[in-house]
C-alpha cells in the first residue's frame, strides 16, 4: 500500500464533474478520482475548516465513531473496475467495511486516518506530471486556495 495525501477538490471542464486529487506521499503520481457533487462540498468544507450549522452526513459519522469510541485507523483504495474506484475503511479491530473513495476520503479528512492505495490501482490509474507540469500543479493550488462548495451547486 502506498500513503496519499489529499491534493483538494476540483470541477473538471467541460463536463463540470468533480474530481478529487490525491498524491503518492514519497512518490510523484497523482490519483485523480472523479467524484460527486455532494461529496465534493464535504471534502472541500473540511479542508477550508468550513463548519456547517447542521452536521453533513460525514460529520455525523466521525460523531458516531467518537461516541462509540470506534478509531478508523485508515481509508484503503483498492480496486478499480470499468472505471469504478472502491475502498474500504479499516478500523482499529481491523474490521473493514467497505465505501465509495470519495465518502472514505471525506471521513478521513474529519478523523485524521491515513489514506492509502494499492500499487496496483497507482499503476493503474495514477498520473505522473512531468517538471514542465509544475506550472499547472501551482495553477490547480491557486485554484483550491481559491474555490467555494458554491461552486460545485448546479
Amino acid at each position: 500500500m502506498r500513503e496519499l495525501r489529499v491534493v483538494g477538490v476540483r470541477v473538471e471542464l467541460p463536463t463540470n464533474q468533480p474530481i478529487v486529487l490525491l498524491k503518492e506521499i514519497g512518490g510523484e503520481r497523482f490519483l485523480p478520482i472523479w467524484i460527486g457533487a455532494v461529496e465534493a462540498t464535504a471534502i472541500a468544507y473540511e479542508q477550508q475548516g468550513i463548519t456547517p450549522d447542521r452536521p453533513l452526513t460525514h460529520d455525523l459519522m466521525r460523531d458516531v465513531l467518537t461516541a462509540l469510541d470506534i478509531e478508523l485507523v485508515a481509508v484503503e483504495i483498492n480496486d478499480i473496475r470499468d472505471t469504478i474506484f472502491f475502498a474500504d475503511l479499516v478500523f482499529a479491530s481491523d474490521v473493514r467495511v467497505s465505501a465509495r473513495p470519495s465518502d472514505a476520503i471525506a471521513l478521513a479528512l474529519r478523523t485524521g486516518a491515513t489514506v492509502r492505495c494499492t500499487e496496483e490501482v497507482l499503476a493503474a490509474s495514477g498520473i505522473t506530471m512531468s517538471e514542465a507540469s509544475d506550472d499547472e500543479v501551482e495553477k490547480f493550488r491557486e485554484f483550491l486556495d481559491n474555490v467555494t462548495p458554491e461552486d460545485f451547486a448546479e
